[in-house]
């Protein structure tokens, strides 16, 4: 690659920024443009300087992921990066879909965030590999298990989340607006799709389907796995 790779550090832990930085400036056609530490910041490098990459924590001031998503909208050539110690499924699904190309952790050796950043100014989607595997894991696993796929309705899902959260009947009815028959009824729906017996059953089956539904949406933004050779398999 004869250009440089023009690049945004975002972290409000200043001395780690800095190492990050002080990490790539050294790669030769690497450019670190600018440091910030928060998400207002990420979106103001982003929209003066348009960096080929920015670097980005997930838990800083500000709301990183609505940060992502008005990056991804108002300026797409811009590639995030997301660089974090939070090892949690849920963040590296709700990265992804904001418009984040990567997911690694802070942990990365010096040689491995170098390819991360090249990966992702080129268009590429790079999940530190450890996720990748695990979520790839955890979707085959549940196929394994029989899991099929369950159609909950909107107004179905709407319900069974507040449900999920500790809510009665009467107070899922207040929140929308609906009768507390209308509720049950909709819960009874939402128990014979899901094969459950009752609310608690109903709850657990049902945070089974969406971590289903979250290890699927990640797992298609990922480079297939390697199957191993029959060599490796004997």
């Amino acid at each position: 690659m004869t250009s440089r790779i023009r690049i945004g550090i975002v972290d409000d832990h200043p001395l780690l920024r800095q190492g990050v930085a002080s990490t790539l400036a050294r790669v030769k056609d690497f450019e670190v443009v600018e440091q910030g530490g928060s998400a207002d910041e990420a979106q103001s490098i982003a929209e003066r300087l348009q960096p080929d990459v920015l670097l980005m924590d997930v838990n800083m001031p500000g709301d990183t992921f609505a940060a992502v998503r008005a990056i991804s909208v108002a300026q797409p050539t811009v590639k995030v990066l997301m660089l974090t110690v939070s090892e949690s499924e849920d963040d590296v699904y709700a990265a992804l879909e904001a418009g984040a190309h990567g997911y690694v952790l802070k942990g990365i050796s010096g040689p491995d965030l170098v390819q991360a950043v090249r990966n992702v100014a080129a268009g590429e989607v790079f999940i530190t590999p450890q996720f990748a595997n695990r979520v790839l894991s955890n979707l085959s696993h549940a196929r394994e298990q029989g899991g099929r796929k369950v159609e909950l309705t909107p107004r179905e899902e709407d319900i069974i989340r507040e449900v999920a959260l500790g809510r009665t009947n009467r107070e899922v009815a207040d929140t929308f607006g609906l009768s507390e028959k209308t509720v049950k009824h909709h819960m009874t729906n939402v128990m014979n799709k899901l094969h459950a017996r009752n609310r608690v059953e109903a709850v657990t089956a049902a945070r089974q389907h969406w971590a289903n539904e979250r290890a699927a949406a990640i797992s298609s933004r990922l480079p297939p796995r390697d199957e191993p050779d029959d060599d490796s398999k004997r």
